[in-house]
Order: C-alpha cells, then sequence, then structure tokens
C-alpha cells in the first residue's frame, strides 16, 4: 500500500535532520568503495522502525543532496503483525519527509510462530521479511533495495558462522540476487551501531522500540556474539577496524557486475 506525501508533497521544516560528518562520510566511503549507486537507480529502502533504517534514511536523503549521482528513493516498511510492533509513528513521519512510502502487512509472526523448531527463528523471519521487500520492489518498480545492516551486524554474523558453521562468511555489502533482476545494498557497512543509536537519539526519530517481530523474549545467538564482541573490545578497542580488515574480501560479490560502475 502506498502512503502519500504531506498536503504540500513537501517535508516539513525541521523534519530533514543532517547526519554527523563522520557518519556521512563514513555511509559515503562505503557507496563509493562498493559502487552501490548508479546513476538511475530507483532505490528501495526498508525501514523497519529501529534506529539503524531511521538513520539510513536521513543518511540517503542528504547524500542525494549532496551526490552528483541522481537516483531516486523510497521507503517501505513491513507490519509483520505482532502486537508488539506499531508502525503508527512511521506512517505519519516518512511520507512528510517529501520521498514514497510503501506499507506491507505479512504475518511473519503467525508464520514463524509455526515454525519455532526451526535452528534460527531470526533467519527464518529474515527470509520471511527479505522476499516481501522484493516483492515491494519488483511491482513498484525499483531496482535498488538498500538494507540498513551496520558493521556490528557484519562482525556478528562473522563470528556467528565461523563459531557455528565452520565457514568464513558475512553480510555482502552489495550483490545481485539470484533471480538477477534486484540489487541489494548495504551503505552503513563501516558504520558501528553506537553512531546509529547516538543520531537518533539526538535528532529525536521516531524511534519503535523492540521492533523486531517478536524474538519471543528469547535471548537469540546474535545477542550473544554482541556480548563476546563488546567484551573483548573492553580489551582490544581496535577489534572492529580489525575485524573489518579480515572480513573485507568476505564482503565483495563473486558476481563480476557488481561492484563495477556501468561504462554505458
Amino acid at each position: 500500500m502506498h502512503v502519500g506525501a504531506g498536503a504540500d508533497g513537501l517535508p516539513e521544516p525541521g523534519l530533514r535532520h543532517r547526519p554527523p560528518l563522520r557518519l556521512a562520510r563514513l555511509a559515503s566511503q562505503a557507496i563509493r568503495h562498493y559502487h552501490m549507486i548508479e546513476p538511475g537507480d530507483r532505490l528501495l529502502l526498508g525501514v523497519s522502525g529501529g534506529k539503524d533504517s531511521l538513520t539510513l534514511l536521513h543518511v540517503l536523503l542528504d547524500f542525494q543532496r549532496r551526490a552528483p549521482i541522481p537516483f531516486e528513493l523510497a521507503a517501505v516498511t513491513v507490519d509483520p503483525q505482532s502486537e508488539d510492533f506499531d508502525p503508527g509513528p512511521l506512517r505519519d513521519y516518512i511520507p512528510r519527509l517529501g520521498i514514497p512510502y510503501f506499507y506491507m502487512q505479512k504475518p511473519i509472526v503467525k508464520i514463524a510462530e509455526q515454525h519455532m523448531d526451526k535452528p534460527s527463528f531470526c533467519s527464518f523471519c529474515s527470509r520471511l521479511r527479505r522476499g516481501t521487500l522484493y516483492e515491494c520492489a519488483r511491482r513498484e518498480g525499483y531496482n535498488v533495495l538498500v538494507l540498513a545492516h551496520h558493521l556490528d551486524d557484519l562482525a556478528e554474523s562473522f563470528m556467528m558462522s565461523a563459531f557455528h558453521n565452520g565457514e568464513l562468511r558475512t553480510m555482502k555489502a552489495h550483490y545481485r540476487i539470484k533471480d538477477g533482476d534486484l540489487r541489494v545494498i548495504r551503505p552503513l557497512v563501516y558504520v558501528r551501531e553506537r553512531q546509529t543509536r547516538a543520531f537518533a537519539e539526538h535528532a529525536g526519530l521516531p524511534v519503535i522500540a523492540d521492533n523486531c517481530p517478536a524474538c519471543f523474549a528469547k535471548p537469540t545467538e546474535r545477542a550473544r556474539m554482541k556480548q563476546i564482541l563488546a567484551m573483548q573490545e573492553t580489551n582490544q578497542p581496535q577489534l572492529f577496524q580489525n575485524l573489518l580488515r579480515t572480513m573485507r574480501p568476505l564482503m565483495q560479490d563473486g558476481d563480476p557486475l557488481v561492484g563495477q560502475r556501468s561504462k554505458a
């Protein structure tokens, strides 16, 4: 469902917030390093209501204003139909920023409850949510899906893969999905979670607490990895920069058409 802009079609004064220079610079570096945005791209940002996706929304609005690359930007929220999730603040806030906004309903919680014997609820939920985002992008004609995973997320995924699967893997910064019709980008891969939290709090963004659809109050493996990394970082302040250097080869996509500027 498309949610229209404000009465005059323009964002209200003070709604758009300039991200801090370092935060904006790190996102711009990732966009350039992995050639995430091509001229004429139509970007669809998944906004869950958490601090990360709301921060990325403002980062991209700022980048769109400053960058020499012309591109379109829209946002989409997937409502998992959980009693704990109230998308009301997003449905009021995002259209007033002057960009197209789509609202998708998917009974993710109900479906997940029927598959709680799965090894990873988070992984199962993520696949359902991702499929709904693909559906919206295809239906509305957007060719790039934008996700708000940051460096902490990549480090946690790297650790989980090594610990549990014996594999060196993490999230890709930029890749083309198997069907070939959509690209996925993660402009915050150089950004720390504490930076998105600080910006969201300072800007007073309408963050929806506990927006993850019902982890059912159970600690997740990702949460445990977050604790391990936090403990190690107190002893090794350069931990995440070292992990970033380790993960760089894993963040590249194997598709030779991804990560290179078009010559057309």
